[in-house]
């Protein structure tokens, strides 16, 4: 069951349609913003979790929900999510098994969103960070 959504997602109708993100998000909420850190998929006994880019997207989502909450929001509170890759590549080719993992941690509502390749992250073997901002009502 999807929750209201505090926060208005704008479509500019002079851009391309958006497909897996919001062109902008308005947090109409009027309520607390919180600035959530990079989450990668790391594990609570330090070390990364899973091989491939999905299984490492699906931990980190799981652990910006888990920070989120700690925070008091929820899935629908979050504006902006900033996705940072090792691999530009395998994220485009594994785009239909990310949205599966999207869908199941966040629903059906796209943040403004952006994608960077980057060539490292803080751990080695992370291939994904997530940095999401949320406004909590």
């Amino acid at each position: 069951m999807e929750r209201a959504m505090s926060n208005e997602i704008v479509t500019a109708p002079e851009l391309a349609a958006p497909v897996g993100y919001a062109h902008a998000v308005v947090g109409t909420a009027g309520g607390r913003t919180v600035h959530l850190g990079g989450q990668t998929a790391l594990g609570p006994d330090g070390t990364i979790r899973g091989e491939t880019l999905v299984q490492q997207f699906d931990v980190a989502a799981g652990n910006v929900l888990a920070a989120l909450r700690a925070a008091g929001g929820a899935p629908e509170h979050i504006v902006q999510m900033l996705v940072f890759v090792t691999d530009v590549a395998e994220y485009r080719a594994t785009t239909g098994e990310l949205g599966e993992v999207w869908r199941r941690h966040f629903g059906r509502r796209y943040p403004a969103m952006g994608l960077f390749g980057v060539t490292a992250l803080f751990d080695d073997d992370a291939r994904v960070e997530l940095v999401a901002t949320a406004v909590i009502p």
